[in-house]
């Protein structure tokens, strides 16, 4: 399926149903493809989603049955394999969620959780769930810290569980928890009896994330050389490496990847799923299943069920995966998307957005404002820019509405030669002390400073104007709107000034700012221009 991007070019593969497509989009070079064997790699790789079991263990994170419900549809939806849906023996409450999930008739396998022994076993049974997923340790630092058992008796209880949850129809998965902190040898022979019990597959838990790339790509090939069922891989992201050795895992011919949504998950979480099945498509062409134009809808959904926030960085789902600020990125980016991008946003469904701030160029202002029909010159796009970056170094950041406001506010100040410019200004406010303005004001080549006071900075501001230029000046109205609800929002103000001896004479004014006082004064100032064209001898006194 085609789909267009921003720019309105088709792009191949954006349903997620061909890895191959997607693939071929990029430019990913040989440097990635030299390092892929094909004989090794799988064709397809399952995602299990562990959101609603592993994600849901993310400190200060408790979804309602409804919650789970919701989410468990929402991976459905976007072509989750095999979803985990909870642990039951937990809780009354976890056993009713998870049969709950298991009734909804979902294409996704659904499982549950369990350890090793018949109790957990039951409470999966009681579920429904048709699926279980077994566990126990295998690492000497669990085996004798925490469950005091030996290696045989391990193995021993591993096949027993087994023999168990068959026996009543149920499809198994087993982990040896902890196994990449487990000796290699004892690992194989593990590896091999829960095989051997004929498990449906074996999933290699980095409990604690401590693997890098190059080991887990070993471990798995080593393990493969023994093990006739699909293996799977459980990465946790302790050192930021659950995504890198998830695709380790694949390159070695792993066939399964366990991930959440967000990477939510104990401690530093578990493999992103955006992440792992965006690049298994993108770099390995792998068949995922997904449909990465759901990634972030649903990203979104799990974040605001959880109350853990996306970070803006995040990549393919944050805030500022697609989004540009950097002059040079942009001007790149508006020839050829694929310059500044690994992929386009409309793959993962998300929208380029080109940020206004302190890096921002002529080429990224004139683009948006092109998207609101805005036609700007070049020397009010160079005043804009000016503007827009003295703002922002003060921290200012821009949303669409106020970069429109100070585009109109350059665009409506016309070319005409000002004849009244302010050279200084100051303002003195405060809490039992009065207002009180002082400006300096060229006129046509004559300085004049005056002082006033006021009720507040603002009328202070004007009388002091009013002062130095002339006293027929008169305020007929004054009017300020925030353009957005934020405090730092850009604020408009809107000045109309008369002359007292006529009237019929009303000039406008306008100015877009951060600071009230100071937009307010410039406003004024444009607005004292464009009344000394209509009214020649406003200064003449």
């Amino acid at each position: 399926m085609n789909v267009p991007d921003s720019e309105g070019k088709t792009v191949p593969g954006a349903d997620g149903t061909s890895g191959s497509k997607v693939r071929d989009m990029f430019a990913i070079g040989d440097n990635i493809r030299k390092v892929i064997d094909s004989s090794v790699l799988p064709k397809s790789v399952k995602i299990l989603d562990t959101t609603l079991r592993d994600g849901e263990q993310t400190p200060n994170v408790a979804l309602s049955i409804d919650d789970k419900i919701r989410v468990a549809q929402a991976l459905d939806e976007i072509g989750v394999g095999i979803i985990e849906a909870g642990f039951p023996i937990t809780s009354e409450w976890e056993k009713e969620a998870v049969s709950r999930i298991a009734k909804l008739g979902l294409k996704a396998e659904v499982l549950g959780l369990s350890r090793s022994n018949k109790k957990d076993i039951d409470a999966v049974l009681e579920c429904g769930t048709g699926s279980i997923h077994l566990f126990i340790a295998t690492s000497d630092i669990h085996l004798k810290n925490k469950l005091k058992i030996t290696r045989e008796q391990a193995i021993e209880k591993a096949v027993e569980s087994i023999d168990y949850a068959r026996s009543h129809g149920l499809k198994v998965e087993f982990s040896p928890e902890d196994a990449t902190r487990t000796d290699l040898t004892f690992l194989k022979e593990f590896v091999s009896a829960v095989q051997e019990a004929k498990a449906d597959r074996i999933d290699i838990p980095d409990t604690v994330g401590i693997m890098i790339p190059q080991a887990m790509n070993y471990l798995i090939s080593e393990l493969k050389k023994i093990c006739r069922v699909p293996i799977a891989v459980h990465c946790h992201d302790d050192f930021g490496l659950s995504v890198s050795n998830s695709l380790a895992a694949v390159l070695a011919g792993a066939e399964e990847v366990h991930c959440t949504i967000n990477g939510l998950g104990e401690r530093a979480g578990n493999a992103a799923l955006e992440e792992v099945a965006v690049a298994l498509q993108t770099f390995y062409g792998v068949e995922t299943g997904i449909d990465l134009r759901k990634l972030t809808h649903v990203s979104r959904l799990v974040s605001k069920l959880t109350g853990v926030a996306v970070q803006p960085n995040k990549a393919i789902v944050g805030d500022n995966a697609f989004a540009h600020e950097a002059g040079i990125h942009v001007h790149g980016l508006l020839g050829e998307s694929s310059t500044y991008e690994a992929i386009s946003p409309e793959i993962v469904g998300k929208e380029r957005a080109f940020v206004v701030g302190k890096h921002t160029g002529t080429h990224a202002v004139q683009a948006k404002l092109k998207n609101y029909g805005i036609e700007i010159e070049d020397s009010q796009l160079k005043e804009l820019v000016g503007r827009i970056k003295k703002l922002s170094e003060g921290g200012k950041k821009f949303d669409d509405a106020e970069l429109i406001a100070l585009a109109y506010d350059v665009l409506g100040r016309g070319d005409e030669p000002a004849k009244i410019r302010l050279d200084e200004f100051a303002v003195f406010t405060g809490i039992n002390f009065t207002p009180t303005a002082t400006v300096t004001i060229d006129i046509e080549g004559k300085q004049k400073r005056a002082s006033e006071t006021g009720i507040g900075p603002i009328d202070s501001s004007l009388n002091a104007i009013r002062s130095a230029v002339s006293k027929n000046i008169v305020l007929k109205e004054f009017r300020l709107e925030a353009i957005t609800g934020g405090s730092d929002s850009l604020c408009e103000v809107t000045i109309k000034l008369g002359d007292r001896r006529d009237e019929s004479i009303i000039s406008l004014g306008k100015s877009v700012g951060a600071d009230i006082v100071i937009t307010s004064v410039e406003a004024a100032i444009t607005a004292l221009n464009r009344l000394c064209y209509i009214k020649n001898d406003l200064i003449a006194e």
